[in-house]
């Protein structure tokens, strides 16, 4: 386990927990992850946020919805990427009162089984990444291709945007909800890869305590990956932006 040096604060209890799970043609996988989280943290509640799949995903969350109190839908009205599928779902476990709020995704690549531990860091922070680029943490079953973007991904932010995260663009993520509000969500524009980037960035910024986990990143089996090159080549060019635009401005305060 790896921290960073936000400022240490007395942590109150986690409270209910939301684990927020975006789907987009995932009616192979939504019964499965729904089974494992719940048998993972029974205690958990879980909100599918569907984006009108075409497969029928979002019927079969209805069913499972129907059939367990603990489980919710959100129903949506297209593909709008990731990030603004999360940001809807932060909105939704923010108003419904839940103190802990999880990021992962449907395929199974987030092991619900080491969520736990996730759970169990947030107890002395505010916001705990799941990490595949620290001891400890792996991939499983990626191509180096994919470990070679991935991991030039995480270092390229990691220097550019000066924050000192090991996996800077993973999705598995706990956040208190007093975190959340304190990210001025309503400003971020980033809506896939870089939607991750974006969050991590500003929780550092704002002096959040954030302490990476080690996990095991197993690739999907069944469905097709939502990574794509217009994805990768917004991430890159936002970030870069971002890195720029913020050692301008520290250029700039200095002078001043």
């Amino acid at each position: 386990m790896t921290e960073n040096d936000g400022e240490q604060r007395n942590h109150g209890p986690l409270g209910q927990i939301l684990v927020i799970i975006p789907t987009y043609n995932e009616a192979e996988n939504i019964k499965p992850i729904v089974a494992r989280v719940r048998a993972s943290v029974p205690e958990a509640h879980l909100l599918i946020a569907d984006d009108n799949s075409p497969d029928g995903t979002g019927k079969i969350a209805d069913e499972l919805s129907q059939s367990d109190e603990n489980v919710h839908v959100m129903h949506r009205q297209g593909k709008e990427g990731l990030g603004a599928a999360y940001l809807a779902g932060f909105q939704w476990g923010i108003d419904a009162g839940y103190g802990v709020l999880v990021e992962m995704d449907a395929d199974g690549s987030h092991q619900p089984e080491e969520l736990p531990r996730l759970l169990t860091a947030l107890k002395s922070a505010d916001l705990v990444l799941g990490s595949r680029w620290i001891s400890g943490g792996r991939v499983v079953n990626w191509p180096k291709s994919r470990e070679f973007i991935s991991r030039g991904g995480s270092t390229y932010s990691r220097l550019l945007l000066d924050v000192p995260i090991r996996d800077v663009t993973g999705g598995y993520r706990a956040f208190r909800r007093e975190t959340l509000e304190g990210l001025g969500l309503g400003e971020v524009a980033s809506a896939g890869y870089c939607f991750q980037v974006d969050l991590a960035w500003r929780a550092v910024k704002a002096g959040f305590h954030v302490v990476e986990v080690p996990i095991t990143f197993v690739e999907r089996e069944r469905g097709d990956s939502k990574m794509s090159r217009s994805i990768l080549v917004e991430a890159l060019w936002r970030v870069t932006a971002w890195g720029v635009g913020s050692r301008v401005a520290k250029v700039t305060k200095r002078t001043d």
